[in-house]
């Protein structure tokens, strides 16, 4: 059965769906990254349908290898779900006591605490489901000049732990947050 979460609606926004990526996303998946800004803050930006079906097969891979869980994030409209996110848990390995969270808001989408429900709602999930195979701390990555990721992380509670050294793929310096289960 796959895995499907659910993240609450707000007084201004409806609810959210999360689900493994499909191949049918591919073009929804272009769509979110002709944003440059979203092109701006990630590593490897999905530009091309070849790029989009990379991305697509890494997704069931580190599903089926059960150590990457990549969400796509939809919310419900008039015309039917619309892509508004992904948020990742990486690095998931039995016995290491943590995992990493990462995440993109669709640009239609910012502004509107699409990604902090989004990124709540997987690490819940995350402790929920890994905390027996000793999963104690999630931590969240992000540039230091992206503000923005600073408030999703506090808004999804993830608190600051320290400031990182550049380090690729990171070509500043970064804020590492953090979150404990239990």
């Amino acid at each position: 059965m796959p895995i499907v979460l659910r993240a609450a609606p707000t007084s201004v926004a409806p609810g959210l769906l999360l689900r493994p990526w499909r191949d049918g996303d591919r073009d929804a998946l272009l769509d979110a990254y002709r944003d440059p800004v979203l092109r701006s803050w990630t590593s490897y930006p999905v530009t091309t349908p070849a790029q989009a079906r990379a991305f697509l097969h890494r997704s069931r891979q580190g599903w089926a290898a059960g150590r990457r869980f990549s969400f796509a994030v939809l919310e419900p409209g008039a015309d039917g779900e619309r892509l508004v996110a992904n948020v990742v848990l990486k690095e998931v390995i039995p016995g290491r006591p943590y995992a990493e969270v990462g995440y993109w808001t669709a640009a239609p989408a910012r502004g509107r605490a699409v990604a902090p429900r989004a990124v709540d709602a997987v690490s819940a999930w995350a402790f929920a489901r890994f905390a027996a195979g000793g999963l104690t701390r999630l931590e969240l990555l992000h540039q230091i000049d992206n503000p923005a990721s600073c408030r999703v992380a506090e808004k999804s509670g993830y608190v600051f732990a320290e400031v990182l050294p550049a380090r690729p793929p990171f070509p500043r310096d970064g804020h590492r947050h953090v979150r404990r289960g239990g």
